[in-house]
């Protein structure tokens, strides 16, 4: 069995549809997505259907979602739903609106119930699952991280810091980590990795491949975390669309990373 990890497909199908297509997770593999299926691309509606089917129960609330559910329910407030119409949701009002009322409402209800944050184990490995990222909130590489410990720090969470937090969290190391790289990860989306790159302490290598296309970075790697990032972002830019997003898949067990780059009129 095989753990993997996706995350901000942003309303584009076809590019997920070839990832999946490419990466072929077997039946029993653990399929995790962090959130932001829908806005911007242009059929969301099945992203979330296909994320429904493939990730089960391990699907995470994005702040895209978080706005969508807000305009589903208040229709008649302005400002919520201009806030979520200029972030990209007009392409997922219309998705919804051509849907019978009782498949727009199952939809809707089924995203309600999205976790805002999760854990799993993969090897010695622990990471913690996220969209936008995570407070320590005086968790350190001195507590013990048993499974209780990470559902204490993800349920104190405040809920507007795991959708949308960004350079307090990308800016710093999490502390998580001790010097004998023992520890939890994050892994983390919402912020696309060129802008991670202007927040970022310490990582790997540069947010774009040679052929210009967003990739998968690792921060915060240090003699204090004995040589392990503990956070990862995986927001490939996908919103971003044609000849610089992509949809990146990553497989826990051995860090292997699947891409598939966003084409012209997907």
């Amino acid at each position: 069995m095989a753990t993997y990890v996706f995350s901000d497909v942003h309303g584009h199908f076809k590019t997920l549809e070839r990832l999946l297509e490419r990466v072929s997770p077997a039946d029993e593999d653990v399929v995790w997505t962090l959130g932001d299926m829908v806005d911007r691309g242009p059929d969301p509606v099945s992203v979330m259907r296909v994320c429904r089917e493939l990730c089960k129960d391990h699907v995470l609330m994005g702040n895209h979602e978080d706005m969508m559910i807000d305009a589903f329910h208040h229709p008649d407030d302005a400002m919520t739903v201009f806030q979520w119409e200029i972030n990209g949701g007009g392409t997922t009002r219309a998705g919804l609106e051509s849907l019978s009322t009782e498949d727009r409402i199952d939809l809707v209800s089924w995203a309600e119930e999205l976790s805002l944050g999760s854990h799993v184990e993969v090897g010695d490995r622990k990471y913690l699952l996220v969209h936008a990222g995570i407070r320590h909130l005086g968790f350190s590489s001195h507590s013990r991280w048993t499974d209780a410990t990470m559902d204490a720090l993800i349920r104190y969470q405040d809920r507007e810091d795991v959708l949308w937090i960004r350079d307090e969290f990308w800016g710093q190391p999490t502390g998580f980590i001790n010097e004998r790289g023992e520890g939890p990860v994050v892994i983390a989306g919402h912020t696309p990795v060129p802008y991670v790159e202007d927040l970022a302490d310490v990582y790997d290598r540069s947010a774009r491949d040679d052929d210009g296309y967003c990739r998968v970075m690792h921060l915060g790697a240090t003699e204090q975390t004995g040589g392990v990032a503990d956070r990862w972002a995986i927001d490939c830019g996908a919103a971003g669309g044609a000849h610089w997003g992509s949809v990146a898949m990553i497989r826990l067990d051995d860090g292997m990373e699947f891409y598939e780059p966003v084409l012209e009129d997907e």
